[in-house]
Parts: structure tokens; C-alpha cells; sequence
């Protein structure tokens, strides 16, 4: 796909959890290069709203619909673009131009999870998770927990008596 300018209804803009899909309407049939559009259709592309602040962003391509009225344009935005979809908001509902060229990154790239620091396993036969030995369980904790409050007034521990003041009593 070749870098492609159209002048579009931005019609709506949605938000879930983890995306933000935009639908931008062509009106009439003028729509250049219509085979290469439809073609990008699921790619990644690189849109710019040319009257926002936004900047270019990566989105997915998600699907071209056409009917004798109109051509609609669905794109995904992830939450990561969060500053930049906010400078969008003002031009929804309003014609504009938007600007769209091909993307280098895959749609696996795009929706690639940020890797975390978690527990490594392995599934066993039985579908069990294995984990190492030295992975801390419930029941350690519990013995910690008892262990950091031995010797605390008021823990479960019997060393200490509990004394109770009346107002008639000092401290003294």
C-alpha cells in the first residue's frame, strides 16, 4: 500500500479494556486505490489526523466495508497510545483528512504483550503445574507471619501478659 490521503467523517470513536477503535466514513464511491486499500485490510498502518496534535500512531487495519453510500474504516489503536488517541477526541464527529501508510511492524508485534516478571513451570503429564522447590508457598508465609509477631503484645504468643488500666489506675 502507498501512502494514501482521503478526506473522511470521523465518526466514532470507542473505547474497551485493552483498544480504541476508530471508524472513519468515505463518502460517495471516490475511494483512490480501492483494491490496494482492501488489500491492507489486517495490517498494521501508520494513520495521521491531519487536524490533531496526535502525531502518527501504528494501528490495525481492521476491515473495509462499502456500500452504495459509503465506505467505512475501521482501525484498532492500543491503550499505549492513550496521550495521543485524547488529542483525537475533538475531531470526532467532524470531516477530516487522514493520512495512511504502510506499517514495517506485524499485527503479532502490535498485540504483543509487555513481558513481566512472573513464576517459571512447567506443565506436567497430569496437567499440574510443576514449580521450582525454592518457590515460596502459602504455608511459608503463614510461618513467617507467626515467626515476625512472636514476642509482640497482643499476637497469638502466651510470654506476654495482657494488662488491662482502669481509669483508677497509674502508671506509676
Amino acid at each position: 500500500m502507498s501512502n494514501t490521503k482521503l478526506n473522511v467523517l470521523f465518526k466514532k470513536m470507542q473505547k474497551d479494556d485493552k483498544k480504541e477503535v476508530l471508524e472513519f466514513h468515505v463518502q460517495g464511491n471516490e475511494l483512490p486505490n480501492t483494491q490496494e486499500l482492501i488489500g491492507s485490510a489486517g495490517s498494521i498502518v501508520i494513520l495521521n489526523v491531519e487536524e490533531s496534535t496526535a502525531g502518527t500512531f501504528n494501528a490495525e487495519f481492521v476491515s473495509v466495508q462499502k456500500d452504495s453510500k459509503k465506505t467505512t474504516l475501521k482501525f484498532n489503536i492500543k491503550g499505549d497510545s492513550d496521550d495521543k488517541v485524547i488529542k483525537l477526541y475533538p475531531h470526532a464527529g467532524k470531516s477530516v483528512t487522514l493520512f495512511m501508510e504502510p506499517s514495517q511492524m506485524s499485527v503479532d508485534d502490535f498485540y504483543e504483550e509487555e513481558e513481566h516478571e512472573g513464576i517459571e513451570y512447567q506443565i506436567g503429564q497430569d496437567g499440574t503445574a510443576i514449580v521450582s522447590p525454592n518457590q515460596m508457598t502459602l504455608d511459608d508465609v503463614a510461618q513467617d507471619e507467626e515467626s515476625e509477631n512472636q514476642g509482640v503484645p497482643g499476637s497469638d504468643d502466651d510470654s506476654f501478659a495482657q494488662v488491662t488500666l482502669s481509669n483508677d489506675d497509674s502508671l506509676e
